[in-house]
């Protein structure tokens, strides 16, 4: 008789410490001012990306970077590593952002802003193909901005970045169940909105798709 030497399918990969806390981490927690350098030039892409999608078109995105390295340069030595790095990171990147969208709120406003791209150009696309993309999204964002900041928040984590929902309950401090409760009402108010929106047609498919058989209550 053959024994079989290949591993179950379900035996999960344990990550090791380095991968859930690398060293240069570990060395920033400490106080070492070289060590956090390497964590601002290992994540600051992320960062810049996760808090981009989250604020939407606007033109602030630098200012928000920054505040996240100043508070996860003064929390980091609380930081115990019993999770992902990437993942308290995360958390750190919502918790900002959603405090800045509300300051912002509450300024007056008297102009409005210049606003930032919200996607990358495609290379491969006409400038004409790049401008609608980019008006289409921020449609989108103004239908997203009229949504509670926990709704949102589930929203785009969710269904525009993909992350799943385990993960979003890590990063927002939520139960999953919660997580998926407000996402299950975010969706029924972004696509009612969107109905109104003929220019969105083409993304509330493409979402709408997307979202078929992913976590709801």
């Amino acid at each position: 008789m053959v024994t079989s030497t290949i591993a179950p399918l379900d035996v999960p990969v344990r990550a090791s410490p380095d991968e859930i806390v690398p060293p240069y981490v570990r060395r920033a927690m400490t106080g070492d001012a070289a060590a956090f350098r390497d964590v601002y030039a290992h994540h600051r892409r992320d960062v810049a990306r996760l808090a981009n999608r989250l604020l939407g078109p606007r033109g602030d995105l630098d200012d928000v970077i920054q505040e996240v390295f100043i508070q996860v340069f003064r929390s980091l030595p609380a930081f115990r590593g019993d999770s992902r790095f990437t993942t308290w990171l995360h958390r750190v990147t919502v918790n900002v952002v959603l405090m800045h969208l509300r300051a912002q709120r509450s300024r007056p406003q008297y102009a409005p802003e210049a606003p930032a791209e919200t996607t990358p150009a495609n290379d491969t696309a006409s400038p004409l193909d790049n401008v609608a993309r980019n008006e289409r999204m921020k449609a989108l964002y103004r239908i997203l901005d009229s949504v509670s900041d926990k709704k949102r928040t589930v929203f785009i984590l969710h269904d525009l970045e993909g992350v799943a929902a385990a993960d979003i309950s890590k990063m927002v401090g939520a139960p999953v169940l919660t997580v998926r409760t407000r996402l299950f009402y975010a969706r029924k108010e972004v696509y009612a909105a969107m109905a109104s929106e003929p220019a969105l047609d083409a993304i509330a498919r493409e979402l709408s798709m997307g979202s078929i058989n992913t976590e709801c209550p």
